[in-house]
């Protein structure tokens, strides 16, 4: 496995750049070019923070163990943990600042190899801040023949004001199963902000052996009439979505639809090879519990595991 960690010059010039030159070196030694620089305003200075992080599994024997680790800047994974026996290999996500500024890029890519078993998750929300510039993750995910791969991550918190554009690209090959969810929150309620500025973006591919199966394309601008029109986000400041490969029977998706959480309006679909629930929720919280009430519904049926809830979830 290999360790890249952010490079300590670059992050010496970024800071250089908007602190000035260090005190070591005499003010009668600077360029013209650089007092040029110093003397312009700091709001022309928009430092921006890549992080990259390349994850890899593969099986061996009854143990899914981690192959590839690789990563620049700030983007981690915990200690991976076998909570429900060695077959499934869990990593917690960690982005240390925090939060994603305008300029910064997330680059995140996985690939669960022949009979793995890979649950990823993270350990709070993802805050994109208000900023003056595009902030964009791109998401990748690969899954081998026999394996399984779980993307559970924690809600994405949109501040009124931020520009984040998420990308997202899932190949699945032959018989391989995926169970994807994500919870995206529009502005702070709590803190009486709406999304009033901004705007969110994301695209999601999901493709089994080359074919198609999952096109989506979605933007939402602040202010936007549809975040209150009732053939929109019809007033709630959440929405979330799952997608969970193969197909259930009707008995099972009627109970789906039977599951009744407060604050939470959703409903699932039965298409060809893909399960899809929606829902729109007031409150993160609220639409994160019927995302795992629904986990453990259909986790025992599609993929044939109790469902067991990541320790971080609770912490």
């Amino acid at each position: 496995m290999q360790h890249l960690d952010w490079p300590r010059e670059r992050a010496s010039k970024r800071t250089d750049l908007v602190q000035g030159t260090p005190l070591a070196c005499p003010l009668g030694q600077l360029s013209r070019g650089t007092l040029a620089l110093m003397n312009l305003p700091a709001a022309l200075f928009t430092p921006s923070w890549p992080a990259e992080l390349e994850l890899a599994y593969a099986r061996h024997g009854e143990r899914t163990t981690p192959v590839q680790r690789r990563h620049v800047g700030p983007l981690r994974v915990q200690k991976h943990l076998y909570a429900e026996g060695p077959e499934v290999c869990q990593h917690i996500i960690v982005h240390p600042p925090g939060g994603i500024a305008g300029g910064d890029t997330l680059d995140i890519s996985a690939h669960a190899g022949e009979r793995s078993w890979v649950q990823l998750t993270s350990p709070g929300a993802a805050k994109w801040y208000r900023a003056a510039g595009v902030a964009r993750q791109d998401l990748r995910l690969s899954v081998e023949a026999g394996a399984t791969l779980e993307w559970l991550p924690q809600e994405t918190i949109i501040y009124a004001g931020a520009q984040a554009e998420l990308h997202t690209q899932i190949a699945l090959h032959s018989d391989a199963r995926l169970f994807y969810w994500d919870i995206v929150a529009l502005g702070r309620p709590a803190a009486d902000e709406r999304f009033a500025s901004g705007h969110f973006q994301a695209a999601l591919d999901i493709r089994r052996d080359g074919k198609l199966l999952w096109h989506e394309r979605q933007r939402v601008s602040g202010g936007d009439g549809l975040l209150d029109s009732p053939i929109g986000l019809n007033g709630q400041p959440v929405f979330a979505t799952l997608l969970v490969s193969g197909e259930v029977n009707s008995e099972l998706l009627e109970c789906c639809r039977e599951l009744q959480i407060d604050g939470v309006r959703g409903d699932l679909s039965q298409l060809a090879g893909l399960l899809v629930a929606r829902c729109l929720a007031s409150e993160a919280l609220q639409a994160r519990a019927w995302l795992i009430a629904l986990w453990r519904l259909l986790r025992p049926a599609m993929l044939g595991r109790e469902a067991v809830p990541p320790r971080i979830w609770s912490t």
